[in-house]
């Protein structure tokens, strides 16, 4: 364990004779740099656990009163600038390995899921290859039933290994999760260790030619190179709106509107990037403004797909078309 700066009062149960993690934690850790828009407050304290049973401990001796936050690769979330309080779970080198098992793969939650879909490819294993057009990690393309080119999680996986609140160890099967659309339900708190996911049989080449073909379509038409978070809106339930959020959005002529440092991508409308000097509040704005605006021109109110997670800090901005 190491430490920059004083523990929290409410963390000094992990720093005792009795009990130390075997992984980090780091008091007042910068989030910004961490995540997809490069904004974002301090972790009260973040904590990179060396393993399942190390992060399991550390939350078995955690007061039960203090918040905990997983994160995972933070390409979908924007963090607010008042940063986030309570512990801030972070998954890295200890939950990254992959193992072929059967028809499927077996992958840590720190796992990118690009990196997945191209072990399942080496593997021969066909039906992962939407995941190659999804930014992101494991854990959060099952806390979220990431989908993307046809497919989404709730498709191929078998089982999920989850870290309670309490500190318990769990594998829940995938008809315990209630997926729905970008939804899956998850024990409160719970961190995503480690998933199964199921493939079919394939040649090898075939299942490259679909990955190239997948991250060349995401190439032309997402701003891939920008600092964005993905699909920033939830495509509306078709009996609200036949349209797609992108389109709705292009309607009421939200296409490069901005504010402060924030903009509605040119190239694909449903993403928001931070131009360079962004903070929180203003790409958080510019979402809610956006939300406005096709409401009063469509009636349709579109849903956050990006979280927003943590404390604001006092932001004035305005809107510029």
């Amino acid at each position: 364990m190491t430490a920059t700066a004083p523990l929290p009062q409410w963390a000094q149960v992990l720093d005792t004779e009795g009990f130390r993690p075997r992984g980090r934690l780091t008091p007042q850790a910068a989030l910004g740099p961490r995540t997809w828009f490069r904004v974002g407050g301090a972790a009260e304290l973040l904590f990179q656990p060396a393993s399942a049973e190390d992060l399991a401990q550390t939350l078995r001796h955690l007061p039960l009163e203090v918040p905990v936050m997983p994160l995972g690769a933070c390409s979908n979330v924007i963090v607010r600038d008042g940063g986030i309080d309570g512990l801030v779970i972070r998954l890295a080198r200890g939950f990254s390995a992959i193992m072929r098992d059967g028809d499927g793969l077996v992958a840590g939650a720190a796992c990118l899921d690009m990196t997945v879909a191209e072990h399942a490819a080496e593997a021969g294993l066909s039906g992962l290859e939407f995941l190659a057009g999804i930014p992101g990690s494991i854990g959060g393309a099952v806390a979220m039933n990431a989908g993307a080119y046809g497919s989404d999680m709730a498709a191929v996986l078998d089982w999920v290994e989850v870290v309670t609140r309490d500190g318990r160890l769990l594998r829940l099967p995938a008809a315990s999760l209630d997926f729905g659309y970008r939804h899956a339900t998850l024990p409160p708190q719970s961190v995503v260790v480690r998933a199964r996911l199921n493939g079919m049989a394939a040649p090898p080449a075939i299942i490259r030619q679909r990955i190239d073909e997948i991250r060349a379509a995401r190439e032309a038409a997402q701003p891939v190179r920008a600092r964005t978070g993905g699909s920033t809106f939830r495509n509306p339930d078709p009996d609200e709106s036949q349209r797609k959020a992108w389109e709705l959005i292009d309607a009421a002529g939200c296409r490069g509107l901005r504010v402060g440092g924030a903009q509605v991508s040119e190239k694909h409308c449903n993403f928001i990037l931070n131009t360079g000097d962004a903070t929180a509040a203003d790409l958080e704005e510019l979402g809610d403004t956006v939300i406005r605006r096709v409401h009063d021109h469509t009636a349709v109110t579109l849903r956050w797909e990006i979280k927003r997670i943590g404390r604001p800090a006092t932001h004035v901005t305005g809107e510029s078309a």
